[in-house]
């Protein structure tokens, strides 16, 4: 253990001059970004790996964290990507069988900059009430700079409205893991910060995924000839990512059918020619309500986005991009934001939050058969063509 005990002091500023004085956890140092809150119970490796928190400070709203450890099976991705953490009670032991190491040492070893110690529900209802702003993380001895130096750091940090940052969680090169179910074909996913979940997810469906650099050309693409193309989660601004939805509409031109996920749902947006906009603190969590407009259910679902779909919640309407017929086909029940998009008239469609649940509720996890049926279907047509 490094910092279970640590009396190193630490101090979170916000851009609008609020300050909290904790202690210091994790690495020591200075870290700025986006702070945020998600509200998951449990699941905190899972959100530290997640790589839609690049360039975020994320505090926990439950209280302790760090009981069960890390271990070595449940990571998303590659590191641990929040810019900072934030909590509450750091646990003073670790409890669990399958624990490999303790937090505090993961952030250590990652680098991670975050407080304890503070009240984080305090922090949470001014974010809920004012809105994600910038903020920065101060502790040993960065923790003694002048409060208005800290200050200017934090304002001269970059608003998250307007960053690209997919080429930082991307992968550098194509990875492929083999479909574990009955093999239908070559899946091209565009890796905007995928989760490993999501891979296991499609390959258990009859896929063989092709991770791809975030980069990627629409040639390349064809190149495998794959029978559907995927884009996935990821962290940043739907509006700079220009290339990616560009690159969303020479797929739908081509006819392959489309799935996509959170970052994945904002550009088919924008690629049907839908705006997006940005959320006052975004919904981040594993507890966020969903009507499935089809089937009439509501689901429990794993949310992590700051931004969303400007759409019409009721009824169809026409892709002003020219690809048929869109309708809302999710809602989020909180605050009637746009969860899902589906298109009629070409085999394509989307949601904003994460079916592969992890960390998170089940109840969303058939969108992966959908979209497998959705693939059979279209080749099936097709074939008899």
């Amino acid at each position: 253990m490094t910092s279970l005990f640590q009396t190193d002091p630490a101090v979170l500023v916000l851009e609008d001059g609020t300050r909290h004085v904790g202690r210091a956890y994790g690495a020591l140092g200075t870290t700025i970004g986006e702070v945020v809150f998600s509200t998951g119970m449990t699941g905190y490796q899972e959100t530290l790996t997640d790589p839609s928190y690049a360039g975020q400070i994320v505090l926990q709203t439950a209280p302790h964290i760090g009981n069960t450890g890390m271990n070595d099976e449940d990571p998303e991705s590659r590191r641990i990507w929040v810019s900072g953490y934030i909590v509450r009670d750091p646990s003073r032991v670790v409890s669990n069988w399958r624990a490999d190491e303790s937090l505090d040492d993961a952030l250590v070893s990652d680098g991670v900059v975050g407080i304890s110690g503070i009240d984080t529900r305090a922090v949470t209802r001014h974010i809920r009430s004012a809105g994600s702003m910038r903020g920065a993380i101060f502790s040993g001895e960065a923790a003694a700079i002048a409060p208005e130096e800290q200050l200017r750091l934090v304002r001269e940090a970059p608003q998250m409205a307007g960053q690209n940052l997919s080429a930082q969680v991307s992968v550098a090169a194509a990875e492929v893991t083999a479909a574990t179910g009955e093999r239908i074909g070559n899946l091209a996913v565009l890796d905007l910060g995928v989760k490993q979940a999501t891979v296991d997810n499609l390959a258990a469906r009859g896929f063989d995924v092709h991770v791809l650099p975030q980069d990627v050309t629409i040639d390349e693409i064809r190149a495998i000839d794959p029978v559907a193309v995927f884009y996935s989660n990821g962290p940043g601004d739907p509006a700079a990512s220009g290339d990616h939805v560009d690159l969303l509409r020479g797929v739908l031109d081509d006819g392959l059918p489309f799935f996509g996920i959170c970052f994945g749902n904002q550009l088919l947006g924008r690629a049907l020619g839908l705006g997006t906009y940005k959320l006052p603190f975004g919904h981040r969590g594993i507890n966020q309500p969903v009507l499935d407009k089809a089937t009439g259910r509501v689901e429990i679902t794993a949310h992590n986005h700051g931004f969303a779909v400007d759409a019409p919640v009721e009824g169809e309407f026409d892709s002003p991009h020219g690809y048929g017929r869109i309708e809302v086909s999710h809602v989020g029940l909180n605050d009637q934001v746009v969860e899902g998009l589906r298109a009629l008239d070409i085999p394509a469609f989307s949601v904003q939050y994460h079916p592969e649940a992890a960390a998170g509720p089940h109840d969303a996890n058939y969108l992966f058969d959908r979209f497998r049926d959705l693939v059979v279907a279209t080749l099936e047509t097709k074939k008899n063509a």
